[in-house]
């Protein structure tokens, strides 16, 4: 067998002296976290909060409290403005803020530091080691990434807002660079499927793609599906070195793309012709033949479409990229088919209370060592982006130690979240917007639960008793759904992407809200603090609904109001 490249030695290095370490990961967390009090003990929120104090882990609990976004909100605000001393210390280098969707109406701006992005970078370096050394061919092929851009505004201190993945991708190594058939200046195409038709225009032009890279398993497919439904222009323009006209790319983008897009590729093109020929269609399963590893999100309910990729992507090795968001990267698989992996210790500081206590006054918080195998628990971040014991309402189950640290799999968004595609819809937004609807209407509101369904496309259903809003479910789903997006930023985004449909209005049978209400009250034993669900997350939920006064039904017996998508017009 050929030596492994230098490059590759060195990371394997690097995951053996993460994994040394994990042995005293207690103490490294304590030095983690003083390290962060120390840099912004001089910054506004530092001196509200008494970080000249903070000398242990005990002063910090004492001192800060468990937070969320609101918290942090008019900080933010400030920092927007250019006061970068309201949350970081003399010193401090602002990148960019990543831009993510709120639970409320408004998105969440979140500051990107030049030490909290170090950091960021370190983890998925990491866990690029591992990868690469359990796979050295990736060496020698190349990969398709997707990325967004860093910079799609800005604030009014001209600090850039946008996704970080696109800054990632942006000031990658050079070993990262050389490897990627898609460039970083493709994530500045604003249009999804503009941008998925650039990439596969580049990655069907290579003929040795080991790795394809994405969050997301539904924009896999997607991408897929594209791929054979525009095979005809792209195995045209892979042909004649060209970008077809049809794809909105803005005139300087696309003359910049020229440099990847302009050389010809006859033989290259003949291949992909008799791909279509033999099979029918055009997928990547029959194009990139070398493709060896899918890295996506394989956890919570992400893990429905992996079963759907075989078909379009063969049987790759899928590696989870770990848990991770805006607000930071928290655990590093380092094994495939599972979303398990090390908590990144190093970099951030975490805390952890029980799934069973969150909500309450006074819950139980408990340090990483601390956790019990099996349990669940919802997670705290400290990170250099200046968030202090935040609760990003991620559900993590512990399944294992390695030396101190725990290892990690995602469960779900916490409660009050749907998140199957990336969409993170909160109840809040729900209501909001089938309250807006409703009034718009003139249609007496009454309960209702909004839950997605998982078809061709996923989609969400408004499930409702018979009522007299049954005649305007037309103008009622598409009201709904236009308040989503306008809620919601990532909801809207896949709706462009076609990732996910139209709202649909769906009847319930009557009687359906009380029987949930007894059964949930039943076995809580505490009718009066029932709490309607106006959100649900699970994609089989809406079935189970429909059943629950009429449980002889055919499985496929839902009751839908007809003709009622949001599209509809």
């Amino acid at each position: 067998m050929a030596a492994r490249p230098d490059a590759i030695r060195f990371g394997s290095g690097k995951v053996r002296r993460f994994l040394l370490r994990a042995k005293e990961a207690r103490k490294i967390q304590e030095q983690v976290l003083l390290a962060k009090i120390s840099r912004n003990a001089d910054s506004d929120f530092g001196r509200a909060h008494g970080f000249g104090e903070i000398g242990a882990v005990a002063d910090f609990r004492r001192l800060v409290p468990v937070t969320d976004y609101s918290t942090y909100e008019p900080y933010i605000e400030r920092v927007k403005q250019g006061e970068i001393g309201a949350m970081f210390g003399p010193g401090a280098s602002l990148l960019m803020f990543a831009m993510t969707s709120g639970t409320t109406s408004r998105p969440k701006y979140l500051p990107v530091t030049r030490e909290f992005f170090q950091e960021y970078v370190a983890g998925w370096n990491l866990w690029g080691a591992a990868l690469y050394d359990q796979y050295p061919s990736l060496f020698f092929k190349q990969s398709v990434g997707l990325a967004s851009d860093w910079r799609q505004a800005t604030t009014p201190a001209g600090v850039p807002v946008g996704n970080i993945s696109g800054l990632v991708r942006q000031t990658a190594s050079w070993l990262v660079r050389a490897r990627s058939v898609v460039p970083p200046i493709a994530s500045k195409i604003g249009h999804s499927h503009a941008k998925h038709y650039v990439a596969l225009r580049l990655g069907l032009a290579a003929k040795h793609v080991g790795m394809i890279a994405t969050a997301n398993p539904s924009t896999l497919i997607e991408f897929a599906r594209l791929a054979d439904r525009e095979r005809a222009s792209l195995i045209r323009d892979i042909h004649d070195g060209t970008l077809s006209n049809h794809i909105e790319v803005p005139g300087a983008l696309r003359q910049h793309l020229r440099r990847w897009t302009s050389r010809r590729r006859p033989a290259r093109a003949r291949v992909l012709e008799e791909v279509v020929s033999r099979t029918g269609r055009l997928t990547p399963r029959e194009a990139w033949p070398s493709l060896s590893v899918a890295a996506v999100w394989t956890g919570g309910s992400m893990s429905i479409y992996l079963p759907r990729l075989e078909e379009f992507y063969g049987t790759p090795a899928l590696r989870d990229h770990g848990l991770q968001a805006s607000e930071g990267r928290m655990t590093v698989p380092l094994q495939d088919g599972t979303s398990a992996g090390v908590l990144e210790f190093m970099t951030h500081f975490f805390e952890f209370i029980p799934e069973s206590e969150h909500g309450q006054v006074n819950p139980t918080v408990l340090l990483a060592h601390e956790l019990e195998i099996g349990a669940r628990y919802f997670i705290l971040l400290t990170t250099s982006a200046g968030l202090y014991r935040y609760d990003i309402q991620d559900v993590v189950r512990c399944v294992g130690y390695e030396g101190e640290a725990p290892v990690l799999e995602f469960v779900n968004k916490g409660q009050f979240f749907s998140n199957v595609t990336g969409e993170k819809l909160s109840e809040f937004q729900a209501v909001a917007a089938v309250r807006s609807a409703f009034g718009e209407l003139q249609v007496p509101l009454d309960s209702f639960t909004l839950a997605p369904v998982l078809g061709e496309v996923l989609h969400y259903v408004l499930l409702l008793e018979p009522g007299s809003q049954a005649a305007q479910a037309i103008e009622l789903a598409r009201k709904v759904d236009d308040g989503l997006q306008e809620l919601n930023c990532e909801y809207a985004e896949k709706r462009r992407s076609g990732r996910v449909g139209p709202v649909l209005v769906r009847q319930v049978p009557s009687g359906t809200w009380a029987e949930m209400r007894r059964r949930k009250s039943e076995a809580r034993g505490n009718f009066e603090e029932y709490k309607h669900p106006c959100l649900i997350g699970d994609v089989n939920a809406a079935e189970r609904i429909a059943r629950l006064t009429a449980p002889d039904l055919p499985r496929d017996q839902g009751r839908p109001v007809p003709a009622i998508a949001a599209d509809s017009r």
